[in-house]
């Protein structure tokens, strides 16, 4: 029953993890692509859960001025600060009962990921210029399309307020990992169309050949995307692989990253690593990085190469440490030092 489309084993996952979390009030931080559907599964998380006859409040931290989020959050008093002429509530209040819905945390600043830690802590807050405590009441969903523990090597991101999201981790995987589900989410996506008015149209074998073949970066909301263009915009009744690949192609000129999304551009990993960290001390502008660099940087070399190598080997730990060349306790304790995800199953 719940909203979301697609057979593949990544969202079958999906489904049981989703099933199983309407049953409780517990935190859920949401981590995916772009375009992969993570308010569609917090609104499945509320409308599925034991809050439903709530307010689902969505709130994205990335389109609002960074001066405004705690008065958006917690609402403030008359007279707090200038052009605030009366008494507004925050979305806190607005989800009393019911669910807040923080899009994008990674983009929330230091200052108000302080105040949110507080308010999950003690379980109320004040409204900005207030004096008097607010119980709360609301379940906290977040996304971010971010890695958040890069953010928190960083500097960027607080590790306890991060402990405090992460009850229940939540990964969408990106549309490139679930191919086999194209042809049932362009079906999905042309009956949406047809409701609100576009012709109905089908795809031969070889035009989701054709999709299938395409890197997606934009994920699930670019198929949509395609899929609508096409329905206005393609006379036919069963379009054809010229047609997906004619769209398809003025895609890849508008995003030629979508080519080959994975790729150096035939840069060495050291001419990578340069190229990120010159663009790391340039967002810094004036200013230079939090201290404790050095180590940041090591961190963030080492864990994604102790990932995909457990990955390779299916969580086996054994040849991973034989794979990267050291001693298995040393893995062991890199593993536990730097929280690695350890994923064991049998590789595809």
């Amino acid at each position: 029953r719940l909203p979301l489309v697609g057979t593949s084993p990544a969202m079958q996952e999906i489904y049981r993890v989703v099933a199983r979390l309407t049953q409780n009030d517990l935190s859920v931080l949401i981590t995916g692509s772009s375009g992969t559907g993570k308010e569609l599964v917090a609104r499945a998380l509320h409308d599925y859960g034991q809050r439903k006859h709530g307010e689902f409040v969505a709130l994205n931290m990335a389109a609002i001025p960074r001066e405004l989020i705690e008065s958006d959050l917690f609402g403030h008093e008359r007279g707090a600060f200038t052009g605030a002429n009366q008494r507004v509530e925050g979305r806190f209040a607005q989800a009393q009962g019911g669910t807040l819905f923080l899009d994008e945390i990674g983009d929330m600043p230091m200052d108000a990921q302080t105040r949110l830690l507080r308010v999950l802590q003690e379980g109320e807050y004040t409204m900005v210029g207030g004096r008097h405590a607010i119980k709360t009441d609301a379940r906290i969903i977040a996304a971010t399309h971010c890695d958040l523990r890069q953010l928190i090597r960083q500097g960027l991101f607080r590790e306890d307020l991060y402990f405090r999201l992460n009850v229940v981790p939540l990964r969408l995987p990106p549309l490139c990992e679930r191919m086999e589900d194209i042809p049932e989410l362009v079906r999905h996506f042309m009956d949406i169309g047809v409701e609100e008015g576009l012709e109905r149209k089908s795809f031969d074998n070889d035009a989701l050949a054709a999709l299938r073949d395409y890197s997606w970066p934009g994920n699930v909301r670019e198929l949509e995307n395609l899929v609508r263009r096409i329905a206005a915009l393609h006379v036919e009744e069963v379009i054809g692989v010229d047609s997906v690949r004619l769209e398809l192609s003025k895609m890849t000129q508008e995003n030629p990253a979508s080519v080959a999304p994975n790729s150096v551009a035939g840069n060495s990993l050291s001419q990578s690593v340069f190229s990120h960290l010159d663009t790391y001390f340039v967002d810094h502008g004036d200013a230079l990085p939090p201290n404790g660099l050095y180590e940041r940087v090591l961190r963030e070399v080492e864990v994604p190469l102790l990932e995909l190598t457990l990955k390779a080997t299916c969580g086996n730990q054994i040849k991973a440490a034989e794979l990267l060349g050291i001693n298995r306790n040393t893995l062991r304790k890199k593993i536990r030092d730097l929280g690695v995800d350890v994923v064991r199953g049998t590789k595809q």
